[in-house]
């Protein structure tokens, strides 16, 4: 070989050497300034070590810690630092979430609206009604009766006329049904049935006035003995009891009524039966 080469060859190998040395040397004191191992230690093309990356990654954790604790959500603390959300999760995520006030929701101009339609649509339906004929009176308190008034079993034959009712509109329409009937208002006996929690006096004024009677027709009133475990949402000013209404020798009226029921009954099995499917 040329004497020549021989000596461009090992200053060659001698350069490299040199070389890789000085490297290792830059590496050992990164690594006693940051706190890495020498594998960790890399340079980067812009001059930027590991060690001023951790550095920075350290203060945006904190950040991030910090926001977090001020009640920041992660997309927050995303747009302030300019960071993941993965990075955000993985830095807060041991911290408990903000809590948020939450805003009661107002149902003021709902519920208005509501009532408006409410009211509205009453008004129309009670004119659809209009004036009521004798006989629709009479299919209405036949209906009435069966639905709210006492009836005979087969295992208790009872053919008494008891209707018991607390709305006192339900209360007059009965009485004008018994009176479509000529019932004699004579016949009829009245007794409330109240809890011993409630204004008792003032009940029975309240029903004496509306049935238009001497206290001669009521009889005795009956008290319902006040559970202090029972929820009870009839009470108040409003609560005034339940008011029985007895006609007296009504066998032959109840037997008229349950006739007159199995009337309608069988008018509307027969047009069920008759509708097409």
């Amino acid at each position: 070989m040329c004497p020549l080469l021989k000596v461009i060859k090992a200053e060659a190998a001698n350069f490299r050497t040199t070389s890789i040395r000085a490297g290792h040397a830059r590496a050992g004191e990164a690594t006693r300034s940051c706190g890495r191992s020498p594998n960790a230690w890399r340079v980067g093309e812009g001059g930027v070590n590991a060690c001023s990356k951790t550095a920075a990654k350290t203060e945006l954790r904190a950040r991030a810690r910090e926001l977090r604790g001020e009640g920041k959500t992660y997309d927050e603390i995303v747009e302030a630092l300019g960071v993941s959300r993965s990075s955000v999760s993985l830095w807060v995520r041991d911290l408990a979430p903000p809590a948020r006030p939450r805003r009661k929701p107002d149902w003021g101009p709902y519920r208005e609206r509501t009532r408006l339609a409410r009211e509205e649509a009453k008004a129309a339906a009670r004119a659809e009604v209009g004036c009521l004929t004798d006989r629709e009176l009479f299919i209405a308190g036949v209906a009435l009766y069966w639905a709210e008034g006492s009836k005979s079993k087969p295992y208790r034959i009872d053919e008494s006329v008891i209707f018991v009712n607390s709305d006192p509109d339900v209360i007059e329409v009965y009485l004008a049904w018994l009176q479509l009937l000529g019932v004699d208002p004579g016949r009829l006996r009245f007794r409330l049935m109240i809890h011993e929690s409630a204004d008792v006096a003032a009940a029975e004024r309240y029903w004496a006035e509306l049935v238009g009677d001497g206290s001669a027709a009521f009889g005795k009133t009956t008290l319902k003995r006040h559970n202090p475990a029972t929820v009870r949402k009839s009470v108040g000013e409003g609560y005034r009891g339940c008011l029985a209404v007895k006609v007296l020798n009504g066998a032959d009226l109840y037997r008229r009524i349950e006739g007159w029921w199995c009337g309608i009954v069988g008018v509307g099995k027969r047009r069920q039966r008759e509708s097409p499917a």
